[in-house]
Formats: C-alpha cells, structure tokens, sequence
C-alpha cells in the first residue's frame, strides 16, 4: 500500500454544513491559509441543499455540524464503506448518537467546536489521508477478492484440459498462458471466457465447440 501523504491542500473546498453563529470564522480563516475555500449550502427544513453528484474527491471535503440532525444525507460505498468526499465531523455535543451519526456518514477526523485555529491543519491532513488510505485499501481488496474468485476459473480450465486434451497439469496451465496472452488478456479472465464458451449448448450434431490443443488441433467435447 502507498505510504504517500497528502499534506499540501491547497485548491480544496470545503462545504461546511452548520448554522452559522461566528465561531466558524476562525474555521474559515485557517482554512483559507492553507488554501482552501469555504463554502456554506443552504439549509432548507433541516436539511442542507448539496448536489451530490457535483462533489470532486480530489477537491471537496465535507465538513457536518454534528449538531444538526440528519442535516445531511450521502451514501456510503457498501464496500469500503466510505462516501464520495472525505467527510469531518464538527462536534459540539458529545452525545454517542450525534457521534455515531458522523461515523455513519464515513466522517474519518473530528474537529471541536468551538473550532480553535491550531487544530483544523491536524484535522484535515486525517481526514483527507484516512479517506484516501481506506479508499486505497478498499480497491486493493476487491481487486484481490476478484483475483481470487478468478483462480478457481484457471484451476477448472486446467482440469477440463487435461482431461478433455490429454495434458498434464504443466502442460494445460503452460497452453492456458500462451492463449491468454495472445489473446491480450489476463489469465483469469481468459480462462472465464474459456469455460463460458465450452458451457454453450451443443450444435446440431450433439457437440460442443471444440477446444484448441497444442499444435493447433481441435478436440470435440
């Protein structure tokens, strides 16, 4: 996994979800040295107006007021569990319910309110590089989980050659990685679309598409 930091924000927004009461000047302010814009949506019945299909996670980070109640509502990836933009809980409150809402909300730093300058650096360099660090970990995982549901496709197309072309395991595995990388791709996927095309139903004469064996012959299955 990278190891790699974001520590230079500068270009970010930040789209702070409260009801303003002049303790988030000093958030602003601090934020604006280190380069990041501020920007407050609406509040309209409770709820604040965001477009989140319009959120950049290279650029936005969301910033909720834990304080306001179901201000917000955004989605969480099912998998990594994390949402579109890194999120920072604001707390004023420290009721469990209130903290376990931001959670819920994929929140990766807090931030006190009310918000004292030296620590909104500290609270973004967490919460952008945790956001980014389980996002990395997430996709590292599925990519693995993908690669490993693929092996049991080369372990069946092995077998299927070796008993259906007269091969020996070194052989079939051997014959299986010159097709695929002929064929440009990746073992895995070529052995699925392998046995994706031995599954077809038979033809007219009761057989199956044939197999390619060493030497270019065919075999009938």
């Amino acid at each position: 996994m990278s190891s790699r930091l974001l520590q230079n924000f500068k270009g970010g927004r930040a789209i702070v979800v409260t009801r303003r009461g002049g303790w988030e000047s000093t958030l602003e302010t601090t934020l604006a040295k280190l380069g990041v814009s501020t920007e407050y949506p609406e509040i309209i019945d409770g709820r604040a107006q965001i477009d989140v299909t319009s959120l950049q996670a290279d650029r936005d980070i969301l910033f909720v007021d834990g304080d306001l109640e179901g201000a917000v509502a955004i989605e969480v990836h099912p998998a990594s569990r994390l949402p579109p933009v890194p999120v920072i809980g604001l707390v004023g409150v420290e009721a469990p319910s209130r903290l376990k809402a931001l959670v819920n909300l994929g929140a990766t730093s807090f931030l006190r309110k009310p918000v004292h300058g030296g620590a909104v650096y500290t609270s973004l360099f967490m919460g952008i590089n945790q956001f980014l660090l389980r996002a990395e970990m997430s996709e590292r995982l599925q990519d693995l989980e993908e690669r490993r549901r693929g092996r049991r496709a080369v372990i069946r197309a092995v077998v299927l050659l070796m008993q259906q072309g007269g091969l020996d395991e070194e052989g079939a595995y051997s014959q299986l990685r010159r097709e695929s990388m002929r064929a440009r791709q990746n073992m895995e996927l070529y052995c699925e679309e392998f046995l994706s095309k031995r599954a077809k139903p038979p033809d007219t004469s009761g057989r199956t598409t044939g197999i390619m064996l060493q030497g270019g012959n065919k075999q009938a299955i």
